[in-house]
């Protein structure tokens, strides 16, 4: 019951509205580790992986439990995006413990390289939606993405122990992941089928988090059967426990 923030947070562009500055209650799934393909499934692995979703001591700030950041976005070409955000290490709605923290919660630094296709003619009239929140950017084609993230915390570890028996702790913690999304069939007709395949893989720090790996990947038709709109798709998740 009651109700409670999700989102509030101010943006603004400069440089020729190439450079994104962002600041406030944010949720980092709605620009880092995303992929359109893997949107189809329900299962949250498909929106940020688990090997990071469950890191730090109640995840990273994402919906529902948001946390306070600052974010800045560089399109340095219309094809290359680069992306860093500074975020509190807890999010304020907790789920619940995945790890312990020693002498407070720290600091969630995240990083991403994007390299986007998108159709001739993507960018939009508006000059000042061309990147940043709510851009108004043709779907692209084809994504790749490499990101890395670091806890400044101190995390205590899972099974080890020091001499006196206390948990054995850890400064930092540390992951990265690696996406694809591309189309595989190209063809101009716009009742055509299309097909796409995503892979995503991702790896954290085993000693403090409850997923060390996960690698997911899937395929999804469009329009393959008569009618409006229609979507059809396979995929898989496999995590390995820390």
């Amino acid at each position: 019951r009651g109700a409670r923030l999700d989102e509030a947070w101010l943006q603004r562009n400069f440089l020729g509205n190439r450079l994104s500055l962002l600041g406030g209650r944010y949720d980092l799934n709605s620009e880092f580790y995303r992929l359109h393909s893997a949107a189809l499934f329900l299962n949250s692995s498909f929106g940020i992986g688990p090997e990071f979703s469950q890191s730090g001591a109640a995840g990273p700030s994402v919906f529902p439990s948001t946390a306070f950041a600052a974010r800045v976005q560089y399109k340095a070409t219309p094809d290359l995006v680069v992306r860093a955000a500074v975020l509190n290490g807890t999010p304020y709605n907790r789920a619940g413990e995945n790890a312990t923290t020693r002498n407070g919660n720290g600091a969630l630094v995240v990083s991403e390289a994007a390299y986007l296709e998108r159709p001739a003619s993507a960018e939009p009239r508006n000059r000042r939606l061309r990147t940043g929140r709510f851009s108004e950017l043709t779907p692209y084609d084809d994504k790749y993405a490499i990101g890395l993230w670091h806890y400044t915390a101190t995390f205590n570890d899972l099974s080890a122990t020091d001499s006196s028996g206390e948990p054995a702790s850890h400064r930092g913690s540390s992951g990265g992941y690696l996406l694809v999304d591309r189309l595989l069939t190209r063809s101009s007709a716009p009742s055509a089928p299309r097909i796409a395949a995503f892979l995503q893989l991702g790896a954290g720090d085993a000693r403090v988090n409850r997923f060390g790996s996960y690698v997911g990947a899937g395929l999804v038709a469009s329009g393959l059967f008569p009618g409006p709109s229609n979507e059809v798709g396979i995929a898989f998740a496999s995590a390995r426990n820390g």
